[in-house]
């Protein structure tokens, strides 16, 4: 693998990290929004998914993203509010299925693979220079 290849592979990393950490700074965001949702309805927590992709000219694969999405299958959160206007007749509000604690975990784990990916890309940047000095 030469160098440019593995700069490539490390900034298609980056670009997916990215991506990750807009849906989880976007999650945190709407972690109390109690409308906006697909049916109206609370906010869903997205979820973002990964493929990877193989580049035909290099004959590398890079990761990419598949798909991001609501995630249907944590239920929603549930408070007893018998006043406020979007309660059930049982007087529950629907509130998101966001969990902040782990959304800030994960946001910080995207951070740091995003992090790694950008020092790789240094150390193939430092390598190839040092190969242009010692072919002079």
């Amino acid at each position: 693998m030469d160098f440019m290849n593995a700069m490539d592979v490390s900034a298609s990393a980056m670009a997916a990290q990215s991506a990750r950490m807009h849906m989880h700074v976007q999650n945190i965001a709407n972690a109390d929004s109690l409308t906006g949702g697909p049916d109206g309805g609370p906010y869903r927590a997205q979820k973002i998914y990964f493929k990877t992709e193989l580049d035909r000219a290099s004959g590398l694969e890079k990761v990419a993203v598949a798909q991001q999405r609501p995630d249907m299958n944590t239920p929603l959160n549930f408070s007893y509010e018998p006043g406020h206007p979007l309660a059930n007749p049982a007087g529950y509000v629907a509130r998101p299925n966001v969990n902040t604690s782990q959304e800030r975990v994960d946001l910080r784990s995207a951070s740091r693979a995003y992090e790694a990916n950008m020092q790789a890309i240094e150390v193939a940047k430092s390598m190839a220079q040092r190969s242009l000095e010692l072919l002079r």
